[in-house]
Formats: C-alpha cells, structure tokens, sequence
C-alpha cells in the first residue's frame, strides 16, 4: 500500500468528500498512483484525515462508480487497471469551473478572480 498524501482543507468551501476523490482522481492521473496500488482501508484514512468513515465510504464509491478504483473483499480498494486517463486539459477546465463557480458565489468579478489565479500560482 502506498501512502496517500491528501490534505482537506475545512476552509476551502468545498465539500471534505470532493476534495479527497478530487485529489485521488489526481493522483491517478499523473501516475502517482498505478493501477494495482491498493488505497487506505477506509476507517484508517478517515482517522488519518479527521473525517467520518461515511465520508471516505462515499469517496470510494464514487471513485469506483466512475471507473477509478474497484473494491473486492480480500485485497481492499485499488487503483482499476482500466482507470480512465483524463487529459491535463479536462481535469484543469473542471477545476476552472469549480473555481469560476466559487468566485461568482462571493461576489468577485472575473478580473479579481484571474488576479487571485496568478497570486496563487506564484512566481515564474
């Protein structure tokens, strides 16, 4: 079993369930996790995150509805041989729109959204 390094940020705004998949989801993509890399029992990675056990059930549920993982009884939850490979492109649009959603519910007009991008980004 790998370590999986996934933070939940309480204050993000986004719901703890969506940010752990979303940050698996990831972790796929970029080959951090390959297929046959089992995933955290779910009781251990909700104590690892503070989170209730439901919570990382959902995760997992979703993750293996969508193809990503697959669970069976003796081996736990890993990575599916056949996990979707989104594009760098799709995953950054989704995560744009989420973004772009967020902005908008605070009231901020798209110049100061785009400012708070390249802040975040950083130098270079």
């Amino acid at each position: 079993m790998t370590a999986l390094r996934v933070v939940v940020d309480v204050g993000s705004g986004l719901a703890p369930w969506r940010q752990v998949q979303d940050q698996i989801v990831r972790l796929i993509t970029r080959g951090a996790l390959t297929p046959g890399t089992r995933l955290p029992p779910i009781r251990q990675l909700a104590g690892d995150l503070g989170l209730a056990s439901g919570t990382i059930a959902r995760v997992y549920r979703e993750l293996e509805a969508a193809g990503w993982v697959r669970t069976a009884r003796a081996r736990g939850t890993v990575v599916a041989d056949t996990a979707p490979r989104a594009d760098a492109a799709a995953l950054l649009r989704a995560a744009a729109a989420e973004f772009a959603t967020a902005a908008k519910d605070l009231g901020v007009d798209a110049e100061t959204a785009v400012a708070a991008v390249r802040e975040a980004y950083g130098p270079g």
